[in-house]
């Protein structure tokens, strides 16, 4: 039997719910999720997104990023992060990360900004990396001591928390969500913005729908156009499978921890395999081990034995573009690079069956036991 990285659970609520849609009763569908995500996160307003790179760049737009600007990001991030820094001409500066959580390293981060005091440093991308937050406590000090705006990527964080809280209230001036992150993905696409600035959130609104301004409600097709936006919107048909679902995120995160207690006690003793250094509030969106060689060649043999794999993720300074364009070495950051050599995320989500998971123990027990 196959197991696969990620599978979507979709039952008749959805299904419900998009007939709702189709039928013409749910017209409101898009702010009505957007209504129960201010509820479910704590957060003063929210904006849904077509997908979660459109959150990522309007978080950009919002903060008015501009040519020649630079933003800090982690270089274990998935490629959306600096590409929408990319995208106005803006320089995305990497930071190496810590070798337990794969987050961004606050030491490394903060010694930078120490020794680089720029007007055109404008803010910090921080991915929450399998939904395991950094200290976000010394993060906002560090932000408010050198005057940069946080931005969270909380792609593999919907519904984790810090010291209770849920991300998206804790004190980032933006956070986003992405409802089909890499490798995990979703029947439907969507991403949401959450912020408690109404200034922020106002500009982003106008910015996801090209900057038009309907100028005659009544006639309704009277516009103008005040900036320049991009079309982000997100499908009622999106929107209606997410409220859905994000109704059984707590319960999921529940099961996923229950999974992860499986793996943490099946896995303890296995030869060649570390697993996850995790805090007590870690949502285990996903289960990433180390394998202390040759990884590949493990996830091959995973998959010989129908275990499907990922990778989070493949450090930014090895990609074709971003090497060449800041002229990055392999070894410029060296924690990275050792983390990307062993990583490897196995199937963790709430789909998952005890018999599955039992089958995902037995091969990781039965691969690593061959390894010399």
């Amino acid at each position: 039997m196959s197991i696969p990285f990620y599978r979507v659970d979709v039952g008749g609520d959805e299904r419900e719910k998009i007939d709702e849609v189709f039928d013409g009763e749910a017209p409101n569908i898009v702010e009505d999720l957007e209504a129960a995500f201010e509820s479910y996160v704590g957060a003063s307003y929210a904006l849904a997104t077509s997908h979660g790179t459109a959150a990522l760049h309007l978080a950009m737009l919002a903060i008015d990023l501009k040519r020649g600007d630079k933003v800090i990001c982690s270089i274990n991030a998935y490629p959306s992060i600096p590409e929408v820094v990319r995208h106005f001409d803006a320089e995305p500066i990497f930071i190496d990360i810590n070798p337990d959580t794969f987050t961004i390293d606050l030491d490394k981060l903060e010694a930078y900004l120490a020794e680089n005091k720029s007007k055109k440093l404008k803010a910090v991308i921080v991915s929450h990396v399998a939904g395991q937050c950094v200290d976000l406590d010394r993060l906002y000090e560090i932000a408010k001591q050198y005057d940069v705006k946080i931005v969270e990527d909380a792609s593999d964080a919907l519904g984790a928390t810090y010291n209770g809280q849920k991300i998206g209230s804790t004190g980032a001036d933006i956070t986003c969500f992405d409802f089909s992150p890499h490798l995990r993905h979703n029947v439907c696409n969507g991403g949401m913005l959450v912020c408690d600035d109404e200034e922020i959130m106002e500009r982003a609104k106008s910015l996801r729908n090209h900057a038009m301004v309907i100028e005659d409600e009544g006639l309704g097709y009277i516009y103008d156009v005040v900036d320049i936006g991009s079309q982000y919107m997100m499908s009622p048909l999106d929107a209606a499978t997410i409220l859905v679902q994000l109704e059984k995120q707590d319960d999921n995160i529940e099961r996923q921890r229950q999974i992860a207690e499986i793996y943490n006690e099946r896995l303890a003793d296995a030869p060649h395999i570390r697993l996850p250094i995790a805090n007590e509030e870690h949502p285990y969106s996903l289960y990433i081990i180390k394998v202390d060689k040759n990884r590949d060649s493990f996830a091959r043999e995973l998959a010989a034995r129908g275990i499907e794999c990922g990778l989070h993720y493949i450090p930014l300074h090895l990609l074709s573009y971003y090497k060449s364009k800041y002229s990055l070495r392999v070894n410029d950051f060296p924690i990275a690079l050792r983390n990307y050599q062993q990583v490897l995320s196995i199937p963790n989500y709430a789909a998952l069956s005890d018999d599955e998971v039992e089958e995902i123990c037995d091969a990781i027990l039965d691969v690593a036991s061959t390894r010399v």
